[in-house]
């Protein structure tokens, strides 16, 4: 898959067969090149006698769609009625990577072709590519454009050109209906610097920048902003666009219109991840958004959290894993509660290496400074921090019709941004009782108005040889206190006069 490098830990929409806040249930069609792809995973602890070269004792091997496959897993992950037009070799790789786009839930519709399925395999030691092996040849698709083609297309709500140039935007015929398809719906183009240009009138092309620089003819990629704002209103301009975004690895993705001041959005830095499909992830959030009413700097700033969670998740290879996982619970027992995944993860990083995992628990309604002064004391126990927050309708139990004042999206939001929270873990009851067996940090920690007997999560920590423990708490600060000030404040003729 194609690399992109914006990282975020903590995004709510986390789970993948969950749909994006923006978007909603609709029918997308994805027009492109199919891949397999295929990961080679092993360890290496020696050299080759006779050679330079390392020695990988394979562990396992997984295969999955790639290229425009990818892009349609992951919009049929999130929900979406998701048909996919493409070129698919008469070969064992183009059977196996059609019937692991059924078994998603992608409709494929196959143009006749001669050519040999591409297959993309890495070869990897833990985390690290030693080496990339491709092969097959591109497979351009025969003259004649099946009707199912057309139905797919102009029956979608958005279309989504996946073009790996393999072939399939070059057919003329339908590029004819795209460029139709374009006068009436989102159609979003991620291009290829060798692949076909754009038809008219996309809604939003999204290059990276290495792309943007090699159409415009750049020998190596540009790296100031400035430039990137130049190379997105050149290609406006060329591919008569009314949108481009630019998508610019770890600083995240700029979006032009060709007038005024750019939009950029930027992206969080997080260590570690894997960044193959992170453009897939990038295109496919922003159709979404795009065919669910979104604007188009909605969908560019979705796109760039989609993509950032993705990466933080293990890229492709992370999304097939949480694919597998997510199956087996859903055939096995109760919906994931919601932030599950994003929590998940990073508790599983952190104990790969050894280290000691934090949780801490409550409402956050108002963010104020003793909720400060808790969320860093509580970071500094260990080597990440999991926030258990309470979702809307747990609070309205807790404390009232009125609150919360501030939805759990916001929330959650306003958490992550700290820089000593690693992810938020969103649950529903009316204490983290069931949230905590699930994540079994080693450290629970709670602000020092609490006695350890009104714990009732020591027992529960207590299970796994975890512990309970209290921290200082900043005298005189609270949700409450604030919301009666404001209200005190509202009242006062004083302060209104």
């Amino acid at each position: 898959g194609r690399r992109m490098t914006p990282q975020r830990i903590g995004s709510p929409a986390g789970l993948w067969h969950k749909t994006h806040p923006m978007s909603r249930r609709t029918a997308i069609t994805v027009v492109g090149d199919v891949l397999l792809d295929r990961d080679i995973v092993g360890r290496v602890d020696r050299v080759c006698p006779d050679a330079p070269a390392p020695v990988l004792d394979v562990t396992d091997e997984h295969a999955r769609p790639g290229g425009a496959g990818l892009a349609a897993s992951l919009l049929a992950a999130d929900g979406h009625a998701v048909t996919l037009v493409t070129a698919i070799g008469d070969d064992p790789a183009g059977a196996l990577v059609v019937s692991l786009l059924q078994a998603r839930g992608v409709t494929v519709v196959a143009l006749d072709t001669d050519g040999v399925t591409r297959e993309k395999v890495r070869v990897r030691a833990g985390d690290q590519s030693l080496v990339r092996v491709d092969r097959g040849t591109a497979c351009r698709p025969a003259a004649e454009l099946p009707e199912a083609a057309r139905e797919a297309v102009r029956g979608s709500d958005a279309v989504l050109v996946s073009d790996y140039a393999g072939g399939v935007t070059g057919h003329s015929g339908l590029r004819d209906l795209l460029a139709e398809a374009a006068r009436s719906r989102p159609v979003v183009w991620d291009p290829h610097a060798r692949g076909e240009a754009p038809v008219p009138r996309c809604r939003l092309v999204s290059p990276n920048i290495g792309e943007a620089s090699a159409v415009c003819g750049l020998e190596s990629p540009a790296s100031a902003l400035a430039d990137a704002a130049r190379l997105g209103d050149r290609l406006l301009d060329r591919w008569s666009a009314r949108a481009v975004t630019v998508t610019l690895g770890a600083r995240g993705a700029l979006l032009t219109y060709g007038s005024g001041s750019p939009l950029v959005v930027p992206a969080r830095h997080v260590e570690g991840g894997d960044t193959c499909g992170a453009g897939d992830r990038f295109a496919a959030a922003a159709t979404a958004a795009l065919a669910g009413g979104a604007t188009e700097s909605e969908c560019v700033a979705e796109a760039v959290e989609a993509a950032s969670a993705f990466v933080a998740a293990g890229g492709a290879a992370g999304f097939s894993a949480r694919e597998a996982e997510i199956a087996e619970l859903e055939a096995s027992g109760p919906a994931v509660v919601d932030g599950r995944a994003t929590g998940w993860d990073r508790v599983e990083q952190v104990r790969a290496w050894g280290g000691t995992v934090v949780a801490t628990g409550g409402c956050f309604d108002l963010l104020h400074a003793g909720h400060v002064a808790l969320l860093r004391a509580a970071r500094e126990l260990g080597d990440c921090l999991i926030v258990c927050l309470n979702s809307d309708e747990s609070v309205r139990r807790l404390k009232g019709p009125s609150r919360p004042l501030v939805g759990q999206e916001d929330r959650a939001r306003v958490l992550e941004a700290l820089e000593f929270v690693d992810a938020v873990h969103v649950f529903g009851e009316a204490t983290p009782e069931q949230a905590l067996r699930d994540l079994r940090p080693d450290v629970w920690a709670k602000g020092g108005d609490y006695t350890l007997a009104e714990l009732p999560e020591a027992a529960v920590l207590a299970d796994w040889g975890g512990q309970a423990v209290l921290l200082p708490y900043l005298d005189g600060r609270s949700t409450t206190a604030l919301i009666g000030a404001a209200r005190s404040r509202a009242t006062d003729p004083k302060e209104n006069a």
